[in-house]
């Protein structure tokens, strides 16, 4: 079987290993620093605040890896032909405390409505590890997600992506590109910005 003929298969995080997820993060760059944190620090904590060894450690406890009877998990791990090449972080989204104290400005402008609601699931983060790009990997995500927050109860699913990638900083290609999630069925809900729309999916 050629390479472009090996199928995508995504597992819950909990299902994967902390080593599976570490391979995909890599040890260099943005991803391996932020340990997918960014909307997840309480008030008054920054990155500055605790070290990389910390962000991990929470990782580690939000994604439950390599506990396949946990009864949550933070995230997706994907897989192509056995080896990880992708993650997606996926949860209610109040999980996200600094998305809902609207440390992100995308996630909020011109929309009034409960935060708090833990129906409604977002996608924060959908990354492809360097080498396995352009390969579906992220379309494979964002698609699982869908099936993982239906299952999980949630009454909608949002997402946050890019609207192009053209002289898009590297930092931001984590949350997707808007194409990735249209095709996945969502709908965009609002363009904050000209680089930013919000996009949804209502179950």
């Amino acid at each position: 079987m050629s390479a472009a003929n090996v199928e995508v298969s995504v597992v819950p995080a909990n299902e994967a290993t902390w080593e599976e997820l570490q391979s995909v993060l890599g040890t260099r760059g943005p991803a391996s620093g932020c340990q997918c944190q960014r909307f997840k620090l309480a008030r008054r904590e920054s990155f500055g605040s605790f070290p990389v060894e910390e962000r991990a450690r929470r990782l580690r406890e939000q994604t439950s890896c390599g506990d396949p009877d946990a009864e949550s998990t933070s995230g997706l791990v994907a897989r192509l032909g056995g080896e990880p090449v992708g993650w997606c972080a996926v949860e209610p989204r109040p999980a996200y405390e600094g998305l809902v104290r609207n440390s992100s400005r995308a996630a909020w402008v011109g929309r009034d409505e409960d935060r708090s609601d833990g129906s409604v699931w977002a996608v924060t983060c959908v990354f492809t590890r360097a080498g396995f790009r352009r390969r579906g990997i992220s379309r494979a995500l964002v698609l699982a997600a869908v099936d993982h927050a239906r299952r999980g109860g949630a009454h909608a699913l949002e997402g946050y992506p890019m609207t192009t990638t053209t002289g898009a900083i590297l930092q931001e290609l984590h949350v997707g590109t808007l194409s990735t999630f249209l095709d996945a069925g969502f709908s965009e809900v609002l363009r904050p910005s000209l680089r930013r729309a919000v996009v949804r999916i209502t179950f």
